[in-house]
Order: structure tokens, then C-alpha cells, then sequence
């Protein structure tokens, strides 16, 4: 009997230039399944499906939906067709009701905004999400928004959906929560593709995996048959091994000291509360949090970019309180800082690589001249290090796949030989290869005693890579524990905020708790007692 297919690309070629995005591409999904679409950066995955969802328009083959092909020109075109893409980006209007956006954009003009609700609350209640038409999308929270993205292409009809790293910025919880609903749309008979670079996710979710190789097909295998090593080797090409070895040091003296730290956001409202840590020379502290905890504005205010409502940041027993980034550089304070924004605040997104190596040590420069040879073997000298996939070191920033503008700015940064790195999301959009290239130069860092504050988001490599990690929930510190001593559903717990550690802590001067060293199941009894408490 022949295969069912929902989409089917035969030939597909895309080319920008003298650059090769994608070749010959040959690839299938079926109806029900969800495939996994894996890839180094720069491989052509994201271009792939821009050429499925209308953004970009195939040099050279043909696609094929139900059978019959078809030309998707535009994504109104992929939306006639039933396709509907889920950009890792958000794409919504921050007043606008869930509902609202929804609708935006839908040629029809005249709508019911009751008869939406409703629809959206069918749609909701049959797949299984939690949303109220009615709130407001800056009232949400990441998963949230997620869901509205993913309703949208819903209330639009898709069949086939293609979702670009859904679980990037969810917790353990809230990603165990959207792969049921995905399962049931898999039930439902649509078609699902995921383009992500977490492996034990791929392994759990998917039923088939494609793997891309430098704008190449490589293959596509059964998950059931399949594992974390094949897959990478699939990937690069080579055999890799797959192992965060935490660097074993002896801790020196705080480097960086958060005291009674409190931050309000762009909009004031509160973002960091009474927060205190330290980091010590030679230690890697992870952050984990889920994403608008107050992360990005912690990074900002050690790196001098955002004001303190109060509290005190000490770097080497000294303020830096109220000074100007580039004061605190010329003050000799080698702060490294490695935005979650990478192309807003971190590079210059038309400038080469080379010149935004530039940008790091232009004042290293004597006299009015700056030696941009200097910063040209710099850059190539990163470009081989690091494999970033660019045709110069001349090339503009923005014409780099995210993964490798992640690298140029990593690379720039750790290039600087700091002694404190405030590193937020740094292997954001990285393949698995890179991504460990990333974690042995943090461990390298590490064992020359710097001291490192990694703010990441996926657990079981903080778990690896980490000494120790700090929990925000709401711009709250609820707890620091040992990376060896906890687990990522402890972790998730004190992320939502139903545990919190320095609550467990308090009650145990008072003989409220009987252990410090609480097991899984004590964890587990505590943070449901602190629920009840709470009336949840």
C-alpha cells in the first residue's frame, strides 16, 4: 500500500548567492507523526521550513501537499494549503487579548469577538490547553504565549504545523504539559514538524528524525531505533562524544557579591527583590528561572547597564555601584557579558565580524589609528576555534544563522580573559556540537579561576556544568542548592514557585523541618504543604 504523505519535498534547492542553503532536498512527513528536523547551524533548517511556510520561495523542486503539487508563495499561500509555523520569536501584539491576536490578520473584516472566544475556548478545551480568551497577552506568562501562537494557526485550520525550538524557554513541567497536547494533535490526525536541538526531547517526542548536514539531506531514521550518539554523528559527520565534565577546583574568595539586590524593570515594575548571592573564582553559578524572571535585568545591573533601586554589587571587595559600563572596564574590572539579546544589545547586526571584535578592544588601540589586522586574525582565529559557518570574516553579522551570531558574540567575549563571565543564554540556538564546545571553554575558564554566572534554560546541563544554581521565580532567589545534591523536578518546583527552599531553611530553625538535606520525596511533601498554605 503507498504511504500517506502530508507533505513531500522532492528536489528542493535554495541558494543566496554564492551561498547554498539547502540542496537537493528530498524529504517526507506523514499524516499523524511528528518528525524531528536536526541540524548543525548554518545546515538549512530554518530555511527549509521558511520554503514550507511561504516566507521563501525554492530555487529548484517541487513540494507536494496530500499528493498534489503546489506553490507556496507567500505564508497566505502556506495558510490556503493548511500549514502553520510557530516561530520561536513570538509574533504578538502585547495589548491585544489572546482572541485578538488570534483573529489579527484574517481577511474576512467583520468577526463577533463572543463567537471568537468561543471558538477559541473549543479549540482550547479539545486539544487540551489552558487559556483565557479574554487576557491580555502582556498578563501571561511564556507558555501562555506559546499557546496563543499555536491556537492561531489552529483557528486558521492548519493540518500540518512546524514548530521552531517550542521548548526553549518552558520548564520541565510546562514542556511535559505541550508535548500531551501535541500527542493528541498527533491523535487528531495532524501532521507535526519540530525543529529543536534537544536530543532527549527528540527521543521522547518524535516518531521519525531528518537530519540536515551543511544545506544537505542526510537521512531520515525511526526514533524507536535510534539514539543521542547516532543522531549527533548524523549531525557532524564524525564520531562525538557527548559528556559535560565539570572541572573540579578549589573555590578562591568571592569575585562578585550581590547584596540585597532590587531592580525594577522598563516598566517599573519590580523584576529583582532582596536577591543575594556570590560567586567564587574558579565556580560556575547556574540561574535558572523561567524566561521574565528577572534574569535579563540581573545581567544588565552587574554589567552596568541598568540603575539599582538599592543593594550593593562588589566586584573584588570593591562598588561598582552607579558606574558607567565603560568605567568599570577602565577601572580594570574585566567584566564579561554575554547578553540574551544577542543582536539587540550584544553585536552590531551590519557590521562584520571583524568589526564587532572591534567593538570589545578598539581602546586597546594607542594613538587615533586602531589596528583592525589585529582584529581581522582575532576574528578568523574564533571563526576556526569555534567552526562558525560564514564565508568571510568580512561577512555582515546578519547574514550568520542565530547559532553562529551566538558564537562570534561568545566567542568575543570569552576572548577578552575575563574574571567574572555573566554568560545569559549562551548556547541559545546552538547545535548539540557547538553547544559542548561552549561548556568545555566555560569548564577551561573555570579551572583558570574565573568565576562564571550561567543563565540557561535547559536543567540537565545546569545539573552538569554547574556547582552550584540559584532559583528566581518572580525576581525572588528561592534558594541556591548543589547542583549534585538536587534534581530538575526540584528545580522546576522552586521555578513555579511552589517550593521555596528559604522557607524550608527558616522552618528548620524553628524544628519545622527535620532535615537539610531534604530527599525527592521530602521536597515533593514540602512543596504540596506550601501550597496548602497558600490556599492553591
Amino acid at each position: 500500500m503507498t504511504e500517506k504523505y502530508a507533505i513531500e519535498l522532492k528536489g528542493v534547492s535554495k541558494f543566496f548567492g554564492n551561498v547554498i542553503a539547502n540542496k537537493n532536498i528530498n524529504l517526507t512527513v506523514k499524516k499523524g507523526e511528528i518528525l524531528s528536523l536536526l541540524g548543525e547551524n548554518g545546515s538549512g533548517k530554518t530555511t527549509l521550513m521558511n520554503m514550507i511556510s511561504g516566507i521563501y520561495f525554492p530555487d529548484e523542486g517541487k513540494i507536494l501537499i496530500d499528493g498534489k503539487e503546489v506553490v507556496i508563495s507567500s505564508p497566505k499561500d502556506a495558510f490556503k494549503y493548511k500549514i502553520g509555523m510557530i516561530h520561536q520569536h513570538f509574533k504578538l501584539v502585547d495589548v491585544f487579548t489572546a482572541a485578538e491576536n488570534i483573529i489579527l490578520g484574517i481577511d474576512d473584516g467583520k468577526y463577533n469577538i463572543k463567537d471568537v472566544n468561543s471558538r477559541v475556548k473549543a479549540i482550547a478545551d479539545k486539544y487540551g490547553f489552558d487559556i483565557d480568551p479574554k487576557k491580555k497577552i502582556y498578563e501571561m506568562s511564556v507558555s501562555e504565549k506559546q499557546t496563543v501562537e499555536i491556537i492561531k494557526v489552529l483557528y486558521r485550520g492548519a493540518d500540518i504545523l512546524i514548530l521552531d525550538e517550542p521548548t526553549a524557554v518552558l520548564t520541565p513541567q510546562e514542556t511535559k504539559k505541550l508535548f500531551t497536547v501535541l500527542r493528541k494533535m498527533k491523535q487528531d490526525g495532524k501532521s507535526i514538524i519540530i525543529i529543536t536541538h534537544k536530543l532527549n526531547e527528540v527521543l521522547e517526542i518524535s516518531d521519525r528524525v531528518s537530519i540536515l548536514r551543511k544545506g544537505e539531506y542526510i537521512g531520515t531514521v525511526d526514533t524507536a531505533k535510534t539514539s543521542e550518539k547516532e543522531l549527533t554523528e548524523m549531525m557532524v559527520g564524525k564520531k562525538v562524544e557527548l559528556k559535560i565534565n565539570r572541572a573540579k577546583t578549589d573555590f578562591d574568595r568571592p569575585l562578585l557579591e550581590i547584596r540585597n539586590l532590587n531592580i525594577n524593570g522598563d516598566d517599573g515594575s519590580r523584576k529583582i527583590e532582596d536577591v543575594n548571592f556570590y560567586i567564587r573564582g574558579g565556580e560556575i553559578l547556574g540561574v535558572a528561572g523561567i524566561a521574565g524572571c528577572g534574569q535579563k535585568e540581573l545581567c544588565e545591573a552587574i554589567a552596568g547597564l541598568r540603575p539599582l533601586v538599592s543593594g550593593q554589587i562588589m566586584h573584588k571587595g570593591e562598588s561598582i555601584v552607579g558606574l558607567p559600563a565603560k568605567e568599570i572596564i577602565e577601572k580594570g574590572v574585566s567584566m564579561s557579558f554575554i547578553p540574551e539579546d544577542r543582536l539587540g544589545m550584544g553585536l552590531c547586526p551590519s557590521f562584520s565580524i571583524t568589526d564587532n571584535i572591534m567593538l570589545k578592544n578598539y581602546r586597546d588601540n594607542k594613538g587615533p589609528f586602531v589596528d583592525r589586522d589585529l582584529a581581522k586574525k582575532q576574528a578568523e582565529a574564533l571563526i576556526k576555534k569555534l567552526e562558525i559557518v560564514t564565508p568571510s570574516s568580512e561577512t555582515p553579522v546578519r547574514r550568520l544563522s542565530g547559532g553562529n551570531v551566538q558564537k562570534v558574540l561568545v566567542g568575543r567575549e570569552i576572548e577578552s580573559s575575563p574574571n567574572v563571565i555573566v554568560t545569559a543564554y549562551p548556547v541559545r540556538g546552538l547545535d548539540i556540537n557547538s553547544s559542548y564546545a561552549i561548556y568545555d571553554i566555560l569548564n577551561e575558564e573555570k579551572k583558570k579561576g574565573t568565576g562564571v554566572l550561567f543563565i540557561g534554560e535547559d536543567l540537565d546541563v545546569m545539573l552538569a556544568l554547574c556547582d552550584k544554581i540559584m532559583v528566581l521565580c518572580h525576581g525572588k532567589n528561592m534558594g541556591i542548592v548543589h547542583a549534585e545534591k538536587t534534581t530538575k523536578e526540584e528545580l522546576g518546583l522552586m521555578m513555579t514557585g511552589s517550593l521555596d527552599l528559604n522557607k524550608v531553611k527558616k522552618d528548620k530553625q524553628f524544628g519545622k523541618a527535620k532535615d537539610s538535606n531534604l530527599t525527592a520525596k521530602e521536597w515533593r511533601e514540602e512543596a504540596k504543604k506550601q501550597k496548602e498554605e497558600k490556599g492553591e
